[in-house]
Parts: structure tokens; sequence; C-alpha cells
């Protein structure tokens, strides 16, 4: 036996193992794959390790299998053999697993074939299409200020599934911002670490054509115990549900059957859900139970990490000056981002120039608008500060004399005109208000400028600061 372990423990061994193993992999990798590992034996040549279930086996043999050996090799000895010990399903012991091993699915069922599985003879559970794009995970994310909350929130619903703080997790932002990216990729990550749970993507205009074909052929029933077999349902676009009175109620009672059932919903939305209008009262309040994470517009140094990790992809060679120029230049969403260096680089490809700045400038006018530059809530609040000569400090405090409180409204009124944000993100970003004072505040200088020449001039001429327009 190795003299390490004879003065040791083989658990810690296997942790100073761990320490080592750190520095060759990235934090996230460590927590997801790694953590949740424990030694249960070494008896001087057989190290056995168990292992939440039989994706941690492939990964590990897969991916970390060369950074790990050398490390087992010097603490427990060069002739270590490693066993793995997957819980059985139920309640049934552990067995060591080989490492090949590999969850076994059924055959995938359409999903959009909604018949009522309960009703098939000697068939207790089916595995059905995830309907999850493979390009969609964490490992191709770009993590930044815009969607760390949604991120991390997300890691933590993968671990933890319907026993977590965040059910349902409704994350919420403009088109093309990255919001189905994150939900898949959450249900991508549910099912390397959950294999026997049953994942479904569908977007809400799906969800409510399947509905009207049930609803045509006399089926709902067997529809809503469809979506009530899923463990993990992601709903993209739930705001399509406004006007749909019989698919609202149709989701209430899946909703609640995956809540009390300890399923886990995941829910996305251009708008919070304060802000949804004909949507039923009860799915509202449903939807505020666990977490409301926000997506906004990349900011720079996402920007410049997501065009090196989409030119990279491309496997385009793009010079840093031409990297910096299109973060900055370029104020748009993520998709728009991708989209206009895919035309750059086609463009340059097809065209047998080098990618230049000059280049950059020819191709993407026709694309986005390059010269205007992202207006944020914290430009705005600067602009009129130094307009009203206000300190910063005083007009984020709970001070309310008359020139603070008209600062304040100016702000969420130019707020609420330039940027996409919601209204519930206006609010919280300018004095800790609620969406309702927000739009008090919007209908109070709308009033003055109606009212009073002079302050509308003035408005017009932040509004022109705010902007950069002459």
């Amino acid at each position: 036996m190795n003299a390490m372990v004879q003065t040791e423990t083989y658990s810690e061994v296997w942790q100073n193992c761990l320490d080592r193993l750190r520095s060759s992999i990235t934090e996230e990798e460590f927590a997801k794959w790694f953590k949740p590992i424990w030694p249960i034996g070494f008896d001087g040549a057989n190290l056995r390790l168990r292992v939440p279930n039989e994706s941690f086996v492939a990964s590990i043999e897969k991916r970390y299998l060369r950074f790990l050996r050398p490390i087992i090799s010097e603490l427990y000895g060069a002739d270590t053999q490693l066993h793995y010990a997957v819980p059985r399903r139920a309640s049934q012991n552990a067995v060591a697993a080989d490492s090949s091993a590999m969850p076994q699915f059924a055959a995938p069922t359409d999903t959009a074939n909604i018949k009522n599985p309960f009703v098939i003879p000697g068939l207790r559970r089916i595995m059905f299409d995830p309907q999850l794009n493979a390009n969609y995970t964490f490992d191709n994310h770009i993590e930044g200020e815009c969607n760390r909350l949604a991120r991390s929130a997300g890691m933590a619903v993968a671990v933890t599934p319907g026993n977590n703080a965040f059910n349902p997790l409704y994350i919420y932002g403009d088109s093309g911002l990255g919001k189905t990216h994150i939900v898949q990729a959450i249900g991508h990550e549910v099912r390397q670490r959950h294999p026997e749970l049953q994942v479904l993507y569908v977007s809400m205009n799906k969800f409510q054509a399947q509905f009207q074909t049930a609803y045509k052929n006399g089926e709902i029933t067997d529809f809503i115990h469809f979506y009530q077999m899923v463990d993990v349902l992601i709903i993209d676009d739930i705001q399509e549900l406004t006007g749909k009175t019989g698919t609202q109620n149709a989701f209430f009672n899946i909703f609640n059957h995956l809540q009390l059932a300890g399923k886990q919903l995941i829910l996305t939305s251009d708008k919070p859900p304060v802000e949804l209008k004909d949507i039923e009262q009860r799915l509202l309040t449903r939807f505020k139970w666990g977490l409301s994470a926000y997506l906004s517009v990349p900011d720079y140094e996402t920007k410049l990490k997501i065009i090196r990790a989409k030119a990279q992809r491309l496997g385009a060679s793009i010079p840093e000056d031409v990297v910096v120029y299109l973060a900055e230049n370029i104020s748009a969403n993520v998709r728009e981002i991708e989209g206009a260096l895919s035309s750059l680089i086609a463009n340059a490809s097809f065209l047998g120039r080098k990618i230049t700045i000059t280049l950059a400038k020819d191709i993407l006018k026709v694309y986005v608008k390059l010269t205007q530059r992202e207006i944020t809530i914290e430009h705005i609040v600067k602009v009129v500060c130094d307009y009203y000569n206000i300190e910063l400090d005083t007009f984020n405090s709970s001070k309310r004399t008359r020139d603070v409180a008209q600062a304040r409204q100016v702000a969420m009124y130019l707020a609420k005109q330039h940027t996409k944000a919601p209204l519930t993100v206006i609010g919280s970003s300018i004095g800790g208000r609620n969406h309702a004072t927000v739009l008090h505040s919007c209908k109070a200088v709308t009033d003055m400028m109606d009212t009073d020449k002079q302050f509308k001039m003035q408005i017009e001429e932040i509004e022109r600061l705010v902007t950069g327009k002459n």
C-alpha cells in the first residue's frame, strides 16, 4: 500500500486528490462532477467511489481521467484501479458499475402524440424526446453580468430539480437575450445529473396547439395526464397564454399537480409576472412563488466574450481591434451580435478579404446600427443628476424634497422611453420603487409637459443629452 495511504485514511487522501485536481479544471466543472463523489473503500489496489448516477462514470472516464489518473497513481499507488458504485433506482443497494455503463432509455416517443400513457396495459412509465437542442448547453453559454443570476439559479435547479427555492424558475427579458439557451441548458444538465428524470421543453405556442387538438378530439384528460408525467417541465414564452382561457385552465391543473408532486417548472417570458396581461390571477400568483431572473442586454465585457467565442466556433481568426470595435459599436442582443459576426466572416470569405475594421464598417452597416450606443438606466440617472446638479448619493437616498423627487420621476420617464427594461427593473434601479410608482411618475411627467412649456423644453434638452443627439 502506498505510504501516504498508510499514514492517512483513504478519504483524507481523496480530499488531497481533489485539492490537486482543482487546479486542472474550472470551479464550475469541479462543483458539477467531483463535489458529489464520495470514496467508500480502498483495499490497497482498488479505490471505490460512490457516484450519483451513470453519467458521472461516463464523464469522468471521457473528460477527466487524464487529470485524475496521475494524481491517483501518486497518492494511492501506480497500480490502483478505479471502481464506481452507482445507487440503483428505488431502494436497492449500490452496486459496482462498469465504467462504460450508460443509462438505458426506451425509444423516444413523439411528444406531439399526447395519448394518455396510463391506459396502455402493463406500461407504467415511458421515456420521450425532451425536445432539447444539442447546441444549447452551459458549456457553450457565455456568462456575464447580464445573465449571471439566471445562470446561477439554473445550475442550482439542475442539481436538485423540484427541491429548491426556485420553483418555478421564471426567466424574463427581451427577445434574443438567451432565455431559450439557458432553460435548455438546464434541461441538458438535469439529464446528465438525473438521467432517470423526465425532462420536456415546449414553447407555449406548441402547448396551445396540442391543447386545441386535444380539445377537438375530446382528449383533454389525456393531454393533462401526459404533462403531469413530466419531472422537469420547461415552457418557453409563457406570455403567449394571454387571453387563452381554456389553455390557462389546463395549465393551472398541470402546474398545481407538478408543484404538489415536487416536480420542477421553468418558465420564460418577455415580461415579469406583474406586467403580464389577461392571464388569470391565480396563475400570476404562482409564477411569483419561485425566483424571477431578468436577462438584460449584454454589457461590454460580455459582448467581447460572445464575439470571441462565436469566432472560435466558426473557426475564424478575428483581430483584437476588430473585436473591440464590434463590442463598442454594436448595440444589440446576443442573437443579433452573433448574426452580424457570422455575416462579417462569411462576406470576408466570399470576397477574399482580410477581416479589418474597414471591412466591418462596410459589411455590418447593412445588418446592424453601428453608431447608436446602448442607453442604460445608469446613463440616464447620471445625465439627470448632472442636469439638476444633484449628487448621486442624494438621488439614491430616501430624501423626498421636491427637486430630488422630480429628478427621480424624470429619470423613470426617460428610462421607460429609451430602454427596454421592464417597469419593475426601472423602479428597483431608481430608488427601489415598484412598477406602479414608475407608471405614476411617467404620467406625472407627461402631464407636466402638456401644461408647462418650460418643463417640456427641459425634458427635451435632457433627452438630447441622453441620446447624444444635437
